[in-house]
Parts: structure tokens; C-alpha cells; sequence
């Protein structure tokens, strides 16, 4: 019996702890949620009071909440504004951003499009030389890259701006970048003209100013430097548009000599490469009395519309003028007649 007793002596006295230890617990949550509320008050009455003004109603609110609009349209749509109509503005809103994509997808299809090589199995390949290099086939149009360190199909030249070879899989999408790219530059050109003119003129009008500010201030005396006539950020502006025109301008006349260079290229029907070839077989035929024809040539709008890919005339939208993943004719290892020259041979021989 004394055993039992103190047992539930010693269970009551564990109750009693934890009933304590609740009820400490509940008063000090209750403590913590009064002291929150009591800041929550505290700040809320704070901020009030620094912000409050008696002229303060729903307009100055809405001004407030429309002045990064106004600031937007004050700084950076008044160019169209003040020089284009809206006819202008939507030109420039389609032609702009149909450049740009036409420009993104072309250089990113370059850099990671393969170029092409033929395989490394001799048994592949039959009647075709092999290569002294990789003493690998190397097929009609196919050369060895020394960059690359192994053969190229149809290889053109090894672009150090893509890091790649520009080749028979991405000689179309290398040759689109230049084209698109030349455009935009001149677009750009032309289009900021007005713009360097006026920045152009500033920054001679800051020059001036300056030079005078600068006698006058050594005629006099100050306790401190006369602040300048211009701010860092009016002539970082008209510097960068000078610095934007220039560069536009200078990537225009170079890549654009560029993009003739391999248009030329194109409508003969040969590569950078194939080029110096052919001029040796030329004046190595004239001496003989022979005249060169080049086997890869099918007349020039021809060339052109087997390097696009243009099988009917949709093409010309589809494949030219949007952006298309299409692969080029045949497989770069033997060179067959496209489909395009094959359906104009049968109408001749129909005829």
C-alpha cells in the first residue's frame, strides 16, 4: 500500500509539472502574438505618418503608378514620335524583327550543324580516292580541314566566328547569316542615320562649349571647378549612338563584301576551295585548246535554287524567306542530279 501511494504521488506531481509547463507555454505564445500585433500597429502608424500628405487623393495616386510609362514614352518612343508616321513604326516593328530572328536561327544552325563527313569504313565507299591526311575516303567536293583534322564534305572553308567548318549540311545557313546579317547592319544604318547626325552634332556643340567654358574659367577665379556644361550621361548617349552607327556601318561594308564574294561563288556553282581548283584546271585546259565546263554548275538561277533548297515555287517563302531546318540536296558523297534538274531534264527530253 505504501508502495502504491507513492506512486501516485509521484504520477500527480508529473501532472501537475506538465499542466505548469502548458500553461507557462500558452502565456508566453500569447506574449508573442500581443508583442507582434503590438509592432505591426507600431509600423503601420510609422509609415502612415511619413507618407502622409493632405493633398494626397486618387490622382496623385494614378500619375504616380503611370510615371514609368510616362518616362518610357517620354525617353524612348519619341524617336518614332518625332521621326517616323505610324506606317513607319509598324515597317520598322516587322522588318526589324523579322531580321532578327532571321539572324539568330542561321547562326545558331551554323555553329551546331554538322558539316558533313564521309565515313571511315573504306568498304563504305567505292571508287573514290583516299585521303593522305586521315587515309580516309574522300569523296567528290570533300577536303581535309587541318583545324578540324579530318575531311569535310563539300567543305568551303573553316569559319573561326562559328568554331566550325561550313561545309555541305551547313553551307546554306553559314551563307543566310552573312546575307541577313549585312541587311540588318544597313538597316540599322540607315535607319539611325538622322540619330548620329544629331549626336554627332552634339557632341561638336559639347567640344565648343567646353573650349569656351574653359577660357572663361581661366580669365577668373574660383574657389572650386565651374561644373560642366553636360552631363556624364547626355554625352555617354551621344557617344554610343556615333560608336552604334560606326560600328553598323564598318560590319556592313565588310561583311557585305563578304556576302557578295560567296554569292558570286554560288551562282558559278563552286566553293572557296573549288575555286582555286578550277582556275588551275582552266588555264591548264586553255593551253591546250580545251575550255573548262565545271560538273557541278547547272547554269546560274539553277545553282541558286539547288543551294536553297527551292523544289517549287512556295519555296521561295518557306524555305528562303522563313526560317527553315531543311536539309540540303543529296548526301554530300555522291552527286546526283537534284529533283528540280531532274523534272526540267524529262520536260526537255519530252519535248
Amino acid at each position: 500500500m505504501a508502495g502504491m501511494r507513492s506512486r501516485q504521488r509521484m504520477f500527480a506531481a508529473v501532472m501537475r509539472l506538465l499542466l505548469k509547463c502548458l500553461r507557462l507555454g500558452r502565456r508566453r505564445r500569447f506574449k508573442l502574438v500581443r508583442q507582434a500585433e503590438q509592432l505591426w500597429h507600431y509600423g503601420h502608424l510609422c509609415l502612415r505618418s511619413l507618407l502622409y500628405n493632405s493633398f494626397t487623393n486618387g490622382d496623385v495616386v494614378l500619375d504616380s503608378l503611370f510615371e514609368p510609362i510616362y518616362w518610357l514614352v517620354d525617353h524612348v518612343t519619341r524617336w518614332f514620335g518625332v521621326t517616323y508616321t505610324p506606317a513607319w513604326i509598324c515597317w520598322h516593328l516587322a522588318y526589324g524583327h523579322w531580321n532578327l530572328i532571321m539572324i539568330v536561327f542561321h547562326y545558331y544552325m551554323a555553329i551546331t550543324t554538322s558539316p558533313g563527313h564521309p565515313p571511315q569504313a573504306k568498304d563504305d565507299l567505292t571508287g573514290v580516292s583516299i585521303c593522305r591526311k586521315c587515309i580516309a575516303p574522300k569523296p567528290a567536293r570533300t577536303h581535309h580541314c587541318s583545324i578540324c583534322n579530318r575531311c569535310v564534305l563539300k567543305m568551303d572553308h573553316h569559319c573561326p566566328w562559328l568554331n566550325n567548318c561550313v561545309g555541305h549540311y551547313n553551307h546554306r545557313y553559314f551563307f543566310s547569316f552573312c546575307l541577313f546579317m549585312t541587311m540588318g547592319c544597313i538597316y540599322c544604318s540607315i535607319s539611325g542615320w538622322e540619330m548620329f547626325r544629331d549626336a554627332y552634332a552634339a557632341i561638336e556643340r559639347m567640344k565648343l562649349l567646353e573650349k569656351e567654358r574653359l577660357q572663361v574659367a581661366a580669365n577668373q577665379t574660383y574657389y572650386q571647378t565651374p561644373p560642366p556644361t553636360f552631363s556624364f550621361r547626355q554625352r555617354a548617349f551621344h557617344k554610343s549612338v556615333v560608336y552604334l552607327w560606326v560600328l553598323c556601318s564598318s560590319v556592313a561594308l565588310a561583311l557585305g563584301a563578304l556576302t557578295v564574294w560567296h554569292a558570286a561563288l554560288i551562282t558559278r556553282g563552286e566553293t572557296s576551295i573549288e575555286r582555286h581548283i578550277n582556275k588551275k584546271e582552266r588555264q591548264r585546259l586553255q593551253k591546250k585548246g580545251k575550255v573548262f565546263r565545271n560538273p557541278y554548275s547547272y547554269g546560274s538561277w539553277d545553282n541558286w535554287k539547288v543551294f536553297l533548297g527551292v523544289d517549287m515555287p512556295r519555296h521561295w517563302l518557306t524555305r528562303v524567306l522563313l526560317p527553315s531546318p531543311h536539309l540540303p540536296h543529296g548526301t554530300g558523297l555522291s552527286w546526283d542530279l537534284p529533283p528540280c534538274m531532274t523534272k526540267q531534264r524529262a520536260l526537255l527530253l519530252a519535248i
